[in-house]
C-alpha cells in the first residue's frame, strides 16, 4: 500500500488584497475615527452601527468594477438568498432608513464607521478591506444638506491634522454631466437604458483624469486604451465629435466660480437636466461661500465624477494637494481621501417612492497613510510599563504592583516569559517600545524599595552621553515601595515634557 502523503500546511499568509493590524495601527485608527466623530457629532449627526452583511438584493449591483465576479462584491449563497459583505455605508442606509423610516426623524443624519469589502483587483496600496466613515442626510432636497457635507468635511479633515492649502474638495453635478451627455448624443431622456453601457464606460473615464491626463481619457471615450502592463481597457467609442463634447466638459473650470457656471451653462444649453444641476452648483457655491469658505478649501470642478453609479446630483471629492514620491521616486500629488454626492434613488428601490438624500465617505487608511507622510502621526505608539520578575515564587506581588498602577491609569504588565535571563526582559520592555521598567528582587523586597528604570531617558544617553552626563542624569532610581505609582507617574511626565 502506498504510503499517504501528509497534508500540506497552510500557508501562513493572508489572502491576496487583505492585511493585518497591529498595535500602532489599530491605536492610531482609534484616535482618527475619534476626531472624526467629534465633527460630525457637533454637526448634529447621529452614529448607527448596521450589519456587515446584506442580501444582494438590497446591495443592489453599483459597483463600478463589472468585471470582477458578483460585480465587485463577496457574495454567496444561502437557502434562497445570496448574501454579501457590504462594500460601502451607503448602500445599508438605504435599507435600514427604508425599513425604520417611521421611527426615525426626518431629516435623518447619521454617520457610520467601519470596514467595508469589495472583490476587486488589489494592487500597491489597493486593500479589498478597508476602513470607511460616512455620513449622510436622507430626507432633504435642500442644496443646503450639501453644502453643509461640504463644510463638515472641510471641518474634519482640519481637525485630524491636514492643514489648510494641503486640501480641496471639489464640487460637480452628475445632472450638468447627464446635461453633457444628452448633447452628446449618448442620453436619451425618454429610454434611460439606451447607451447606458457607454454612459457608465465616459463616467469611469472621466473619474481617471488625476491619473490618465486628458488624453488617457480621450482615448478610453473613443476606441480604448492599454495600459503599462498591456492590459486593454475598451473604449465608449464615441465619434470625434462626440468626445469633443465630453472633454469640454472636463476643462470648464473656469478662474472663479462664476466663470466655471458660466461655461457650464454654455455647454448644457438645451438640455432641462443639465441647466437645473448648474442651478444646483450655483446654489452650493453660494451657500459655502456665505459661511467664509473660500475657494481655499471648496471649488466647482467639472472633473469630478465620482465612481458609483448611484449619485443624481451633486458629488464631492476631497483631494489632499501635498506632493509624495511613488515608488520609482517620481513626484506627484497625494490624490483623493473621501468623496461623496447625493442618491435621491437609493431608497426608492425599496419604498417605491423618491426619497431625497446626500453623504460623503473618508477612506480611513488613506488618511492615516497621508498623516504618516506629513508628520501628523508619531510613528511608534508608547508602550505599558513592564514590570520584571526576579523570583517566580513572588508572582503574587508583581502582578499586585501592575494592578496597583492599572488602578491609577497607567497601563502595565507583568513579564511572563522565561525570567532566568534578566537581558531578555529588558530587550522584551524594548520590544513593547515600554517607558518604563520596575525592578524588585529579594534585596530590594527587603528594604522595602523598587528600582525605576527609565528606558526613554537610557537609550538616549546609552547614544549620545559622556560618562559626565551619564553620572549627572541617571536613567535609573530607587523609591520606597509605597511611592511607586507617584514616582512612575513623575518620571512618564518627565518623559512626556522631554519630546
Amino acid at each position: 500500500m502506498a504510503k499517504q502523503k501528509k497534508a500540506p500546511k497552510p500557508k501562513a499568509l493572508p489572502p491576496k488584497g487583505f492585511r493585518d493590524y497591529f498595535g500602532a495601527d489599530v491605536s492610531e485608527r482609534a484616535e482618527m475615527l475619534r476626531r472624526i466623530a467629534d465633527v460630525y457629532h457637533l454637526y448634529g449627526f447621529e452614529q448607527l452601527e448596521s450589519s456587515a452583511v446584506e442580501t444582494v438584493e438590497a446591495l443592489g449591483k453599483f459597483l463600478p468594477d463589472v468585471d470582477r465576479p458578483n460585480e465587485g462584491v463577496f457574495a454567496w449563497q444561502e437557502d434562497d438568498d445570496w448574501l454579501a459583505l457590504r462594500y460601502d455605508l451607503t448602500a445599508p442606509l438605504a435599507r435600514v432608513y427604508a425599513q425604520h423610516r417611521n421611527e426615525l426623524p426626518s431629516p435623518y443624519r447619521r454617520f457610520a464607521m467601519g470596514p467595508v469589502w469589495r472583490n476587486e483587483k488589489p494592487g500597491p496600496g489597493r486593500f479589498r478591506q478597508f476602513y470607511q466613515c460616512d455620513a449622510d442626510t436622507v430626507g432633504s432636497a435642500s442644496m443646503a444638506a450639501d453644502a453643509e457635507i461640504c463644510t463638515m468635511l472641510s471641518d474634519t479633515l482640519e481637525k485630524v491634522g491636514i492643514a489648510r492649502g494641503d486640501y480641496i474638495i471639489r464640487v460637480n453635478n452628475r445632472k450638468v454631466l447627464n446635461g453633457v451627455m444628452e448633447v452628446a448624443g449618448i442620453l436619451d431622456p425618454s429610454d434611460p437604458e439606451k447607451f447606458a453601457d457607454e454612459r457608465g464606460i465616459v463616467l469611469r473615464a472621466i473619474d481617471k483624469l488625476d491619473r490618465l491626463g486628458l488624453e488617457g481619457v480621450r482615448a478610453l471615450l473613443g476606441a480604448g486604451r492599454k495600459d503599462d502592463s498591456g492590459d486593454f481597457t475598451q473604449g465608449a467609442g464615441l465619434a470625434a465629435e462626440q468626445a469633443e463634447v465630453v472633454m469640454g466638459f472636463m476643462q470648464a473650470l473656469g478662474a472663479t466660480p462664476a466663470d466655471t457656471l458660466s461655461n457650464l451653462r454654455r455647454l448644457v444649453t438645451g438640455s432641462a437636466i443639465g441647466e437645473a444641476g448648474v442651478d444646483e452648483l450655483q446654489q452650493i457655491s453660494e451657500l459655502v461661500t456665505s459661511q467664509g469658505y473660500g475657494a481655499d478649501r471648496i471649488v466647482l470642478d467639472p472633473s469630478v465624477v465620482r465612481g458609483l453609479g448611484y449619485y443624481t446630483g451633486p458629488v464631492y471629492e476631497a483631494e489632499l494637494t501635498f506632493e509624495i514620491k511613488d515608488e520609482k521616486g517620481r513626484p506627484r500629488q497625494f490624490g483623493s481621501v473621501a468623496g461623496g454626492g447625493r442618491y435621491d434613488d437609493l431608497v426608492k428601490r425599496f419604498t417605491g417612492q423618491e426619497v431625497p438624500a446626500t453623504g460623503v465617505s473618508i477612506g480611513v487608511d488613506r488618511l492615516l497613510a497621508a498623516l504618516r507622510m506629513k508628520g501628523q502621526l508619531q510613528s511608534a505608539q508608547s508602550g505599558p510599563v513592564v514590570i520584571t520578575v526576579m523570583d517566580r515564587a513572588r508572582m503574587g506581588d508583581y502582578q499586585a504592583m501592575a494592578t496597583q498602577l492599572r488602578a491609577a491609569g497607567i497601563r502595565a504588565e507583568v513579564y511572563l516569559g522565561n525570567p532566568k535571563n534578566f537581558g531578555n526582559q529588558l530587550k522584551y520592555a524594548d520590544n513593547r517600545n515600554s517607558p518604563i521598567a520596575i525592578i524588585e528582587g529579594g534585596d530590594e523586597q527587603a528594604a522595602g524599595i523598587v528600582q525605576i528604570k527609565d528606558l526613554i531617558l537610557g537609550a538616549q544617553l546609552a547614544k549620545e552621553a559622556s560618562l559626565e552626563e551619564w553620572k549627572a542624569r541617571p536613567s535609573q532610581i530607587e523609591a520606597p515601595r509605597a511611592q511607586l505609582v507617584e514616582k512612575v507617574r513623575e518620571m512618564l511626565a518627565a518623559q512626556g515634557a522631554a519630546q
